[in-house]
């Protein structure tokens, strides 16, 4: 399974998008920030666009590993119908303690609404089938988008398997706000009768 490193550029102040070109990557990029979800969306649709068999997609905020890579394309080759998500809980040492709460706590109710143990719902490092992509229409802007897509790749019978992954915390600031983003996800719950 070969893959092409695709960049989104979200409306970004700084290099990203000349620093990600000359590492050889494509690079698409948004005139504004638009938002976690429509980044992802431009991402689905470029790789449909391309033909490709699935998309392996990870946040852009440096903490995940590139060397994790092979986990999800050799669980891939296994399941071949399998929505495959990293897992970052089993070793939280130094997960900021915030971040560990309110995942464990989005995580725990995605999993009873999935009806699967999905250890990890709000990790950003995760690949998915063209077949799902085909068949989800993303509406979500921000941080609830991962919850969104786990729950209707549930809904048309998706397995979610998990791979353990290191998660690299450096300088970097997280974009994820404990308290707004838990408040956007209570809404988006409220909206789940109404999704597609």
């Amino acid at each position: 399974m070969g893959f092409t490193p695709t960049v989104i550029d979200d409306g970004s102040t700084d290099n990203t998008a000349e620093e990600a070109r000359e590492g050889g990557a494509e690079v698409i990029s948004h005139k504004r920030n638009l938002g976690k979800g429509a980044s992802l969306k431009t991402g689905f649709e470029h790789t449909l666009k391309e033909g490709y068999d699935a998309v392996l997609i990870m946040d852009g905020d440096g903490q995940h590993s590139p060397a994790d890579i092979k986990k999800f394309l050799e669980l891939a080759e296994k399941h071949t119908d399998a929505m495959i998500i990293g897992n970052r809980m089993d070793n939280t040492k130094n997960m900021p303690r915030d971040r560990k709460l309110t995942n464990m706590f989005m995580s725990f109710i995605t999993s009873l609404i999935c009806g699967q143990k999905i250890p990890d719902s709000q990790c950003g490092f995760r690949l998915i089938r063209k077949e799902l992509l085909q068949n989800i229409t993303i509406e979500s802007l921000r941080f609830e988008v991962e919850s969104e897509i786990l729950i209707k790749a549930c809904r048309r019978g998706t397995k979610i398997l998990s791979v353990p992954i290191e998660t690299l915390y450096g300088k970097e600031a997280s974009q994820i706000n404990p308290i707004w983003d838990t408040c956007r996800y209570v809404a988006f719950l409220l909206r789940l009768p109404f999704l597609k």
